[in-house]
């Protein structure tokens, strides 16, 4: 079979899967701490066995999407003046306690509630550098760049930013929050630094991803129609020059 197959194959599945990518980024670009993800290739066929076989071969000589990591760019921060939106500006999240468990996220849209705990905008519990939840009394707020919160001149407790082993990918739930792998330890950061009275939007442009997806769509588009001149080979090989041969 002729291996230009195998590529507008591989090249499709690999443009659809980029597809469906392009257009979560797209319509997350308003959403503040989102973090795009972007493809990445692997082989087609994995296994010690692979490569056992001249199909499995010729296959593997063409890449396929192996999935997507998420990424960790720094989106652009905006100020709102209200003194409970926090923008993290470099590595790390803000750790919040959901009702499945601890979460990640770059969202830092929070408010306190009647009874002084710091939670978001859904009511989850936004955790201290201890990774306890954080109340916060009646007064004037100031957040300093590490995190710590003041009130009145007392420190009412600390936000934490927290940061994962290299190569953690975490794995995204809804639109801005992150679950970590199991028995991944955290750490707080020592080089992120807090930002009062902002937010982060997410890191990705709007014109950008509007090209990703138009240029994603094209190449699928692209390989379908190759796929369909194959297929259309194929057939004729098989009315016209088989019953010859045999």
């Amino acid at each position: 079979m002729d291996s230009g197959y195998y590529a507008a194959m591989t090249g499709l599945e690999a443009r659809t899967q980029a597809l469906d990518t392009a257009a979560a980024n797209l319509a997350n670009a308003q959403t503040p701490g989102y973090r795009a993800e972007r493809e990445y290739f692997r082989s087609v066929l994995l296994g010690p066995d692979a490569y056992d076989s001249q199909l499995g071969q010729t296959v593997n000589n063409y890449g396929l999407l192996g999935g997507d990591r998420l990424s960790m760019t720094q989106g652009a921060i905006t100020e709102t003046g209200n003194p409970l939106d926090l923008a993290i500006e470099g590595e790390g999240f803000f750790e919040i306690q959901t009702a499945d468990g601890p979460r990640y996220t770059r969202d830092g849209g929070f408010h306190r509630l009647a009874n002084g705990q710091l939670v978001t905008e859904s009511g989850d519990a936004v955790l201290s550098s201890a990774g306890q939840p954080i109340q916060i009394p009646p007064g004037e707020i100031t957040v300093g760049a590490d995190g710590s919160i003041s009130v009145a001149g007392g420190v009412a407790g600390q936000v934490g930013v927290f940061v994962f082993p290299p190569g953690t990918q975490l794995k995204p739930e809804g639109a801005n929050r992150y679950l970590a792998p199991p028995k991944v330890k955290t750490k707080v950061s020592a080089t992120a630094s807090v930002r009062q009275g902002a937010l982060e939007a997410a890191n990705q442009d709007v014109v950008e991803g509007t090209l990703d997806l138009v240029m994603m769509q094209r190449q699928a588009e692209t390989m379908q129609h190759a796929l369909t001149i194959f297929h259309t080979e194929f057939n004729k090989f098989a009315v016209e020059q088989l019953p010859t041969v045999l």
